[in-house]
């Protein structure tokens, strides 16, 4: 199961304290103390693996390693090691101390998160011709630590969507080797399925109802999964009583989480159509033309046109 929010509380490592001390040889009685080490930094990178959000399921806590405090002889403290969290291509980090968002949208894209702390300074630094003997010595700073949100926006070239049981998850195991969950009742994908072809990632979005922009049914959550697809499959279900009303329901949940949505190039695919003869599926066709001039021609879906998807499929740049 793809896990594609979670919460998280990050904290860089803290910086190590200075210490103070003395030499004890006989001929130099001066400070010897060093300094502490800094805190390790906190980064994301980024992965293909989509299950990479599953690392925070269970555990919500990550901490850099603390700078090691400084030592006698004049040693530092070694600094501490940075912690570098990984997170699937197409997520978007938040702050949410500071609102600050950072989209992580490559493979092996790096971007620092959090800070560690500065170490202490030890007394060696705070000698002087007035002062040959201090004893004064800093406290590491403590590291940057919030709350941060990972949200997956997967990078998908094509989404299919529609109602629930049109027909997304048969088209996705059709044109890839995806082996999705089907089975003839609604909701069968509670998580969105990916499908590579000819290099093409393709995205079964789980059927959406009416009032999914306002969290009916699945809600908004797979809405963000549609926000970075180049292409649009809109599948209608041939068993419908109205395919063009079925239409409408998922363009107006579409229109009501983002307007940006409607302005993607979209297919409407009439899934099932072994369902229909030939006069039917002309009707349809009709239907879906008085709706708008510039909707794009119905496809028909069955196992003799597949070529026709294919040839749209291979079409998206």
């Amino acid at each position: 199961m793809i896990i594609d929010e979670v919460k998280i509380n990050i904290s860089a490592g803290d910086g190590g304290s200075g210490t103070a001390a003395f030499s004890k040889t006989r001929f130099n009685l001066g400070p010897t103390g060093g300094n502490g080490g800094k805190g390790g930094d906190v980064f994301l990178e980024g992965v293909t693996d989509l299950m990479a959000l599953r690392n925070f399921q269970s555990r919500k806590d990550f901490k850099a390693e603390n700078g090691e405090n400084g030592k006698p002889s004049l040693r530092d403290g070694h600094n501490g090691k940075d912690l570098i969290l990984q997170v699937p291509v197409g997520t978007v980090c938040s702050n949410l101390t500071t609102g600050i968002e950072i989209e992580i949208t490559s493979p092996k894209q790096r971007e620092l998160i959090a800070k560690g702390g500065i170490g202490g300074r030890g007394n060696y630094v705070f000698r002087s011709s007035l002062n040959t003997s201090p004893r004064q010595f800093e406290q590491g700073k403590p590291g940057q630590s919030f709350q941060m949100k990972l949200e997956l926006k997967m990078i998908a070239d094509v989404g299919f969507i529609g109602l629930p049981n049109a027909g997304k998850s048969s088209l996705l195991n059709e044109l890839t080797n995806a082996k999705s969950k089907v089975a003839n009742y609604p909701f069968t994908t509670l998580e969105p399925n990916l499908g590579v072809y000819y290099g093409l990632i393709l995205a079964d979005i789980p059927g959406l109802i009416e009032g999914a922009s306002l969290g009916k049914g699945l809600g908004t959550k797979f809405l963000r999964h549609i926000e970075r697809t180049k292409v649009l499959f809109h599948l209608i279900s041939a068993e419908s009583e109205n395919p063009v009303l079925d239409y409408k329901k998922v363009r107006k949940e579409l229109e009501s989480y983002s307007k940006k949505l409607l302005e993607k190039k979209e297919y409407i695919l009439l899934s099932k159509s072994d369902l229909l003869d030939k006069n039917a599926i002309s009707n349809v066709k009709k239907e879906f033309k008085s709706i708008k001039k510039t909707v794009t021609p119905v496809s028909i879906i069955d196992p003799k046109t597949m070529k026709a998807v294919a040839k749209i499929l291979n079409g998206v740049v």
